[in-house]
């Protein structure tokens, strides 16, 4: 009897080993501030929640397409001043509150309103009105016509969000997607559970989805061969993939990213207030040397603030090639022969804080003493991102076609350029696609002669994942980590 039931339980051991699993641990480098997509700029947010807990009218696809989202059809007026979207019907939030048109007109008038907190409250500007006809309908006003809108309402900040959760929802994210928030445990996870009662075509494959934080390189490597983690999306220390590529456990994804990854500098602090002294700082960089030196060769040289894979791309490299004399040469021409003392505040991400110090050295190189403050996420949104208190910093522009922050003054570069300001409105009225690519290119030129900032290379995006897992975006045409098509194979 014994035998038997030792047989017994062995045989049903075997078989839940080879049960298909259901769970996932993703890592990511950064953790977010908080969970509203709608209310800050901190790209960690998205790639935690975007399109797994939250979604929006139109959204992302893996190869950067837009396509239907809780809008599943629209019509555009003629003049193009009026869009009508056609919702999915039958939708709830993770509550259990019915999701209708009443709830985009909250969503969107609450990141356009006058006080909202919305990074990307740009994007909004020409709503002039949102209407509803009836509880599946809605329409939108536009000021003047806007090529990009369809485009910017997939981004994580124009997220449809619910008016019963707003008060809770930085803690306590509801959404209508294909997994429920269930837990943060602050400075380790953030857990996410199926929606079995997901409004698509199908809930997802799996049934648990953790997201892990991992900010240091080796931790990342450690947990990665041990298989602690699952996959590490955005794999921040680039000299360990051949290790895995030969690791018959893994694949690795090598991908592209939306970031641009700038030296920004601040444009109305002194003496960045100089094109002159902006110019030198841009002859001063060697880009692939830090390409080299924190990237170990991943990523792609960049002249402007555009990615290298968009159709629209200009290649305004030549415009600072790494000459240190002329650098030397415009600092005396500035007043600055002695060369001048600043700030370099760097961000957690690897790129940053390895590219950071061989900027620091190239930056000696021609008399500018940068002084390296290493900052926390929270930190630097809140005395870079928001307080403006910085010479120099370095950061990846991860948001999609986002050329338009040069016509913030108020972003925390502070470029003010009336020019640029004007070709950003008109761009944005038109819809003609070869006078849009025309216009980009004339935005990628005035900035890069302008030398706004100093302008690295396209971030690329490793992944690492355990080599059974498919449905992985490869590619980041927007921050995030899509789950729902995620799944072990056996």
């Amino acid at each position: 009897m014994t035998f038997r039931l030792t047989l017994a339980a062995a045989l049903l051991g075997g078989t839940a080993a080879l049960a298909q699993q259901t769970d996932l641990t993703i890592a990511i480098q950064l953790e977010p501030p908080h969970l509203d997509p709608t209310s800050a700029a901190a790209g960690a947010i998205d790639s935690v929640l975007y399109s797994n807990v939250f979604e929006g009218l139109t959204r992302f696809t893996g190869d950067g397409a837009i396509v239907p989202g809780l809008a599943r059809s629209w019509e555009i007026s003629d003049d193009g001043l009026t869009y009508t979207f056609h919702l999915a019907e039958g939708v709830v939030f993770h509550d259990g509150t019915t999701f209708d048109a009443e709830d985009v007109k909250f969503s969107l008038d609450r990141a356009r309103a006058e006080d909202s907190t919305n990074a990307q409250k740009a994007l909004f500007s020409d709503i002039a009105q949102v209407t509803v006809i009836d509880p599946a309908t809605v329409e939108l006003s536009l000021n003047a016509p806007n090529g990009n809108l369809l485009f910017n309402l997939a981004w994580g900040d124009a997220v449809m969000v619910a008016p019963e959760s707003i008060e809770d929802i930085q803690q306590t994210p509801i959404g209508t997607g294909p997994f429920k928030f269930a837990e943060w445990r602050k400075g380790d996870s953030v857990r996410l559970v199926q929606n079995a009662d997901y409004w698509g075509d199908a809930p997802p494959y799996l049934t648990e989805a953790t997201f892990k934080f991992i900010s240091d390189p080796t931790a990342a490597f450690a947990a990665m061969m041990a298989q602690d983690i699952d996959v590490f999306s955005g794999y921040p220390a680039p000299e360990n993939l051949p290790q895995f590529q030969a690791d018959p456990r893994f694949q690795v994804l090598l991908g592209s990213s939306e970031g641009e990854t700038i030296l920004a500098m601040n444009n109305k602090q002194p003496p960045f207030d100089n094109p002159k002294v902006r110019e030198a700082v841009a002859h001063a960089i060697d880009r692939q040397a830090i390409i080299d030196g924190a990237m170990f060769g991943l990523g792609t040289p960049i002249g402007t603030h555009f990615a290298p894979h968009n159709p629209d791309y200009v290649d305004l490299t030549g415009l600072s090639p790494h000459d240190p004399d002329r650098a030397r040469m415009l600092l005396v021409d500035a007043g600055y022969a002695e060369g001048f003392k600043t700030t370099l505040k760097l961000p957690p991400p690897s790129y940053a804080r390895r590219g950071g110090e061989i900027i620091a050295a190239q930056l000696r190189n021609v008399g500018i003493e940068a002084e390296i403050t290493n900052l926390e996420w929270a930190q630097w949104l809140e005395e870079v991102f928001k307080g403006k208190g910085f010479g120099l910093t370095i950061v990846s522009h991860t948001e999609p076609l986002d050329i338009g922050i040069y016509a913030r003054p108020d972003y925390y570069f502070q470029y003010d350029s009336e020019e640029f300001q004007a070709l950003m409105t008109t761009l944005n009225a038109t819809t003609d696609p070869s006078a849009r690519s025309d216009m980009l290119a004339e935005a990628q030129t005035l900035i890069a002669r302008d030398y706004v900032n100093g302008f690295l290379f396209q971030l690329a995006f490793p992944t690492v994942a355990d080599a059974r897992i498919e449905g992985l975006w490869i590619n980041q045409p927007t921050q995030a980590n899509p789950l729902a098509q995620v799944r072990w194979t056996q």
